[in-house]
């Protein structure tokens, strides 16, 4: 039996974070119901390369984390979807909403409004910068909040010219914490007699959190991290070219870098201690470029790895997709036939398998409201009144 398996989660969440915390709750077989407005759908429906799907609403950002949930189609500013919408709640074991704060309680969608229904409701609130606090109205994406947690300011090589990640750590960084809150309510509501809760994450606070170590430094020495790049305190740490393309090497501590330096012949740079390290780093690092120059990345990395030292080509993400160790792991999951396309389509499942009831992926994502009749239907309404709703266009199926 998997951890979530007979919990129903309602996930009125858009974009990406809000998205990737009711998915991660899926795999692990939560029954999570995507509500989304009919006139005003999930924003990711629309975004990713592939035009044509983004017109029907299956656009590559959805994709990536819409599997294993049903849709249903609702308008909540209307008093017939609102209505729906508590319906669905009462049977509900989690709610996670990621709109600005207080958006959901100018609803009546509120936690306060719902726990007098449901007292057992995890309702979990996803915002960017969280419910309280000064800032708590402004907007934020994942972009937004890499500038304003400092992310971006500790990233490249000049101070003049930050960096933002590639990927959209933020959103998946909050999504993946906000999973984490979830099962955390969930196993205390089991243990406190059925009590419900609320849960506010701030992507900002993740941030935070995902910098532990630099905020650690700043408190502890009152200097601003100067952005790293791929400049490390110790020469045997960071990206060197190789005869072809850039490489990676991570020869952290004293044991490896000595073992570093002996396969390179070198004796004469092995150190006896840190300091010893840090004061030769400009000598070590001309040493280091010049050697790793006399072959190819992947000779230095087979060779490297084999004898206990950390090194890596830099690879594309397409290399890193086709690399027999990701096609080994349970990470990536197809759908043959899937999304209304004929080739069917494939996302991430999990970072993690487990011996027993781990993560799967049964249900591809769907297309927008596939479940709004069939939902509307179990909770008590009738054909002829579903109907009416359809006609108002307060649903779509």
């Amino acid at each position: 039996m998997k951890a979530f398996q007979n919990y129903r989660v309602i996930d009125t969440t858009h974009v990406l974070a809000g998205p990737f915390a009711a998915f991660q709750l899926a795999t692990m077989g939560a029954e999570v119901i995507k509500v989304e407005d009919p006139n005003d759908p999930d924003q990711a429906r629309s975004q990713g390369p592939d035009r044509a799907m983004n017109g029907i609403g299956m656009g590559t950002a959805f994709l990536g984390q819409g599997a294993n949930k049903a849709s249903v189609a609702i308008d909540l500013k209307t008093p017939q979807g609102k209505e729906a919408m508590l319906r669905l709640i009462d049977t509900a074991d989690v709610f996670i909403e990621n709109y600005r704060p207080g958006a959901f309680e100018a609803l009546g969608l509120g936690y306060d409004d719902l726990r007098r229904r449901n007292p057992g409701l995890i309702y979990c609130s996803l915002s960017a910068f969280g419910s309280t606090g000064p800032r708590r109205e402004l907007r934020g994406y994942d972009n937004i909040i890499q500038a304003f947690s400092g992310f971006m300011a500790m990233t490249g090589d000049d101070p003049d010219k930050p960096f933002k990640c590639g990927a959209p750590i933020m959103d998946y960084a909050a999504g993946t914490t906000t999973a984490y809150a979830i099962s955390a309510a969930l196993l205390q509501r089991a243990r406190n007699g059925g009590s419900g809760n609320f849960v506010d994450v701030s992507m900002l606070d993740v941030a935070m959190m995902f910098a532990t170590s630099h905020v650690a430094s700043y408190f502890w020495t009152d200097k601003v991290p100067a952005p790293k790049g791929n400049t490390y305190p110790f020469a045997t740490i960071g990206m060197y070219h190789a005869s072809d393309v850039p490489m990676m090497v991570s020869a952290s501590n004293l044991k490896q870098q000595a073992r570093l330096w002996r396969l390179l012949g070198r004796e004469d740079m092995v150190k006896q201690d840190n300091n010893q390290r840090l004061d030769a780093h400009a000598e070590e690092s001309a040493a280091l470029s010049a050697a790793f120059r006399t072959r190819p990345a992947a000779d230095w990395e087979e060779f490297l790895q084999a004898e206990g030292v950390p090194c890596a080509r830099i690879r594309t993400l397409a290399e890193t997709l086709t690399d027999p160790q990701v096609q080994a792991r349970p990470v990536l999951h197809r759908f043959d036939g899937a999304a209304g396309t004929a080739d069917g389509m494939t996302t991430t499942l999990a970072g993690f398998r487990m011996q027993q009831g781990g993560p799967s992926l049964e249900r591809p994502p769907q297309r927008l409201g596939a479940q709004t009749g069939q939902m509307l239907t179990e909770l008590g309404y009738r054909e002829d009144e579903i109907a009416q709703l359809r006609k108002a266009g307060i649903i779509a199926d």
